[in-house]
């Protein structure tokens, strides 16, 4: 029975991932690893990820330790850090959003990027971008940071938090071709867009999740 060990910061994509890792993957039993001080840590000291580098790289070899076969590092902020995590393991480490941005940046040229934390908006810009770069793509991007939103989700309104980002996706349409949701925990608001724009939208963890299967298969 393969071991997925997902390194969260947030409380907000343990459960939708773990659900998510089962139905991809039969038996697989997954282990959760969750540090919510990160992302604060990050957005008081301008996203600088030197100061929480050594605690990421521990959970990978705690991962490893208590006997993953793959870990997943569930969070887009953080996910540079995966370099460093994969050569201090012997076991892959998948990053989240690197299939997505895979992905879009091969189908897509007009590219918007949105998501709640500003420390999250970077990163996955300067993925794509990276990506582009080495399939040789020509992508324009158009960042969308929705502010307060993550705030509600932490406070329990996930009412509120979906409607300021379908209000914020609705407006981003109008100037771009799709729209990345560049934090796991945004993937299932698309779906309550208007069916006629959900084919329009990139997320992360059913891509990186395929990964995850395809890397324990081999």
């Amino acid at each position: 029975m393969p071991t997925l060990a997902i390194i969260h910061t947030t409380p907000a994509t343990v459960v939708n991932l773990k659900k998510l890792a089962i139905e991809t993957i039969p038996d697989l039993t997954v282990i959760n690893f969750m540090d919510d001080s990160i992302l604060p840590q990050l957005a008081n000291n301008q996203a600088n990820l030197a100061d929480v580098e050594e605690r990421l790289i521990a959970y990978a070899r705690f991962a490893e330790q208590v006997g993953a076969d793959i870990i997943l590092e569930a969070c887009s902020s953080v996910g540079e850090i995966t370099k460093k995590m994969r050569m201090v393991v012997k076991i892959p480490v998948v990053r989240i959003d690197e299939a997505m941005a895979e992905s879009v940046v091969m189908q897509e040229k007009k590219i918007g990027v949105a998501a709640t934390l500003a420390t999250t908006l970077k990163p996955t810009m300067k993925l794509l971008q990276e990506k582009a770069d080495l399939l040789g793509k020509q992508v324009h991007l158009t960042p969308c940071l929705i502010e307060g939103a993550y705030q509600r989700i932490l406070n329990g309104d996930q009412a509120g938090h979906d409607k300021l980002l379908m209000d914020a996706f609705s407006s981003l349409l109008q100037e771009v071709d799709v729209i990345v949701l560049a934090q796991a925990s945004m993937a299932g608001v698309a779906d309550k867009m208007p069916e006629e724009t959900r084919a329009r939208f990139y997320s992360s963890p059913s891509l990186a999740m395929n990964q995850v299967k395809t890397l324990l298969l081999q």
